[in-house]
């Protein structure tokens, strides 16, 4: 460790982005690797994720409806995660949870390789996958640092999700052609395995600082959590609900937006099929291409915003001010969808409204978690990050569904609907920024 006052080359560079005390430096740079070997690791499986759902037979509206099937898993899920965290200590249970995961994607491999239909079971292990391992790494970033730490230092820490989103996503543009979309689950997996090495460094790393300054938070650490399940935490605290509410629509919004892309891709797809000009079974490379690209798109968008300037903006607009920019750029962006419905001006929208959400979004959305009890922070945060998102996705099925075999609604109905939840989203965001002023009013910055 850096003596006070003294800080390493790391310190000094990463100081330029945000602001890095003396003696941080080190384990700032190890959980940012972290986080970009999971986003390296989930848009390298993305692609595949959307080649295989979208190449059945309505894929688009079944890509929508399967959020319901996920919801119904997460309930599960959740309450196996809290299980878990009862009867472990914070390392075991993410190596337990980690290890498992990672053992799911060879299976997929050897499924894939052997022409089973994976399209829809893939779907929606994916979907759990990211939420699961992405809210877990969170929590123990949570876990490590103050509010007045994590609000200097989660941004450098987001850059890494950033920058491995940009990563995967290049990765999988170049590697799907020549390898096949299966190959690029064992990439997948290798990376995640890497990550998780690395985690238990840093997990014994703070231990053994912590020796040296407070034994109750290492003892703390290594014993299981309290008996309550994560839903309980939720229901029960008011901050935590407002949290998962705001949550909600700002995923139902999200979502609704992904199926009028989605949509709009695979209609372009039939079109370049009917008109003969691409043959029918190159659909599945061609979106996978699509994705790629649009995937490789938003994630340098937000790599740049996340930056130079997630760390201003939140410095600036404190973390209140920062939850209300991504209601905003849906509500502009859903309203220039709603004007020009084609799939060129819904790419560029959902580009903008994407990598708003993957940097400042992902950043202050996590950050609403560093008042509340280490508890709080892995249970009630794995529930919030994992089900109330899904469910957020049920609702964006039910709209869709009603809104094509009931109503018929047309894109700039669709966009007309988002540009609604979005002004809700705002007031929510409001109502959670105001909550989360008044926990952190008394903390030491």
């Amino acid at each position: 460790m850096a003596e006070a006052g003294s800080k390493s080359f790391i310190e000094r560079f990463l100081g330029l982005f945000s602001e890095v005390k003396a003696g941080e430096g080190t384990t700032v740079l190890l959980m940012t690797t972290i986080s970009f070997l999971i986003l390296t690791s989930y848009y390298l499986l993305k692609p595949a994720r959307e080649a295989l759902i979208l190449s059945l037979k309505g894929g688009a509206e079944l890509k929508t409806y399967a959020s319901v099937g996920q919801a119904l898993l997460l309930i599960v899920t959740v309450q196996i995660y809290s299980w878990l965290g009862s009867h472990m200590g914070r390392r075991k249970l993410i190596n337990c949870v980690t290890i498992f995961f990672a053992a799911c994607l060879v299976v997929f491999y050897f499924l894939g390789k052997a022409h089973l239909n994976l399209g829809l079971t893939f779907f929606l292990w994916v979907g759990i996958f990211n939420l699961i391992v992405v809210s877990q790494f969170w929590s123990f970033a949570n876990d490590l640092y103050t509010v007045g730490e994590g609000q200097r230092l989660f941004p450098i820490i987001a850059f890494g999700s950033s920058f491995g989103a940009v990563a995967g996503s290049y990765f999988a543009d170049r590697l799907l052609g020549p390898v096949g979309v299966f190959e690029l689950l064992l990439a997948g997996d290798a990376i995640l395995v890497i990550s998780l090495l690395i985690t238990n460094y840093v997990d014994h790393r703070e231990k053994e600082k912590m020796k040296s300054v407070a034994a109750v938070k290492e003892k703390q650490a290594e014993e299981p959590l309290g008996k309550e399940g994560g839903f309980k935490l939720v229901f029960r605290n008011k901050y935590l609900l407002l949290i998962a509410i705001m949550i909600l629509f700002l995923n139902l919004v999200k979502t609704t937006g992904e199926y009028l892309l989605s949509r709009s891709v695979s209609d372009s797809a039939n079109q370049l099929i009917a008109a003969h000009t691409m043959a029918a079974q190159s659909k599945p490379e061609y979106i996978g291409k699509f994705y790629s690209s649009f995937f490789g798109a938003v994630n340098v968008l937000g790599l740049l915003a996340q930056l130079f300037l997630v760390s201003r903006m939140i410095k600036y607009l404190k973390i209140k001010g920062s939850l209300l920019i991504y209601p905003i750029v849906a509500f502009f962006s859903y309203g220039l969808m709603a004007f020009y419905p084609v799939l060129s001006m819904i790419r560029k929208a959902k580009v903008a409204e994407n990598a708003t959400d993957y940097s400042l979004g992902n950043t202050v959305k996590n950050a609403l978690f560093l008042p509340v009890s280490r508890e709080d922070k892995y249970k009630a945060k794995q529930a919030i990050d994992t089900f109330f998102v899904r469910l957020g996705d049920v609702c964006s099925a039910a709209i869709v569904f009603i809104g094509t075999n009931w109503i018929i609604l047309s894109t700039q109905h669709f966009a007309l609907t988002n540009i609604l939840f979005s002004i809700v989203a705002f007031v929510l965001a409001l109502w959670v920024g105001n909550e989360y002023q008044k926990r952190t009013s008394d903390k030491k910055h």
